[in-house]
């Protein structure tokens, strides 16, 4: 719970609407403009947003591009635990007191963040319903893949968990239309979101090329009937 005591600070100029008869606070605007208490930045590709075990006390919304997270165990082994990409959130376990960051978060292609500090993400989800609405409903969304995944690794073959990681990067089921072209990822890190090994990747990834369900050229182009291979039994 949102505590009442933190400071109320005025809304700035840059998220409000024109339209005196709004509630004068624009969500767009806001996650596409810098302001008081949030600041956008560039990153270039393999560019590090922030690192596991840094501080942690700024949430970060993706405008543009795409981002790896990844963990490493006390042996040294790495693990990729999502590839987000524009209107997705990162950074948010600060909100909740998490004092470090649990993952490294790393540009796969140029990115454009909004950086937004934890004191004025929280006055904003307390002051702001339409925010906070929006954001309680992205991190259901959110949560609703952490338990697919999970299903998806105790049931699915290593084929159908691959399937489904491409169409997922291709934001598959996302409002809009989906992306043909998804930012070109190695076999080593599909292997590692599947949870299979690089041999696999690359049988399977030949497999669905010659069936006509992807090309590789600069990326990968995602066929929608690459839908078949999840829904088939």
């Amino acid at each position: 719970m949102v505590s009442s005591t933190v400071p109320s600070v005025p809304i700035p100029r840059s998220a409000t609407k024109a339209n005196p008869s709004s509630t004068g606070f624009d969500v767009k605007l806001f996650l596409e403009s810098a302001g008081l208490g949030r600041k956008v930045e560039k990153f270039r590709k393999k560019a590090k947003l922030f690192g596991q075990g840094e501080r942690a006390n700024t949430v970060v919304y993706i405008q543009e591009g795409s981002v790896r997270l990844t963990v490493v165990n006390g042996v040294g082994k790495e693990a990729v635990v999502a590839i987000l990409g524009p209107g997705d959130f990162l950074g948010e376990g600060c909100l909740t007191g998490q004092p470090i960051c649990m993952a490294t978060a790393t540009a796969i292609t140029a990115t454009t963040v909004l950086v937004i500090e934890k004191a004025e993400m929280i006055r904003v989800l307390h002051q702001e319903h339409e925010f906070s609405d929006r954001f309680i409903a992205y991190m259901l969304a959110r949560n609703i893949r952490v338990e697919e995944d999970l299903v998806d690794q105790l049931f699915n073959s290593s084929e159908k968990r691959l399937a489904r990681t491409l169409l997922l990067l291709a934001r598959y089921g996302k409002h809009g239309q989906p992306q043909k072209l998804v930012p070109k990822v190695t076999q080593e890190v599909l292997a590692q979101m599947v949870g299979t090994t690089r041999s696999r990747i690359n049988f399977f990834m030949n497999k669905f090329r010659k069936m006509g369900f992807i090309k590789c050229n600069g990326g990968i182009h995602i066929d929608d009937s690459l839908l078949n291979v999840v829904l088939h039994d």
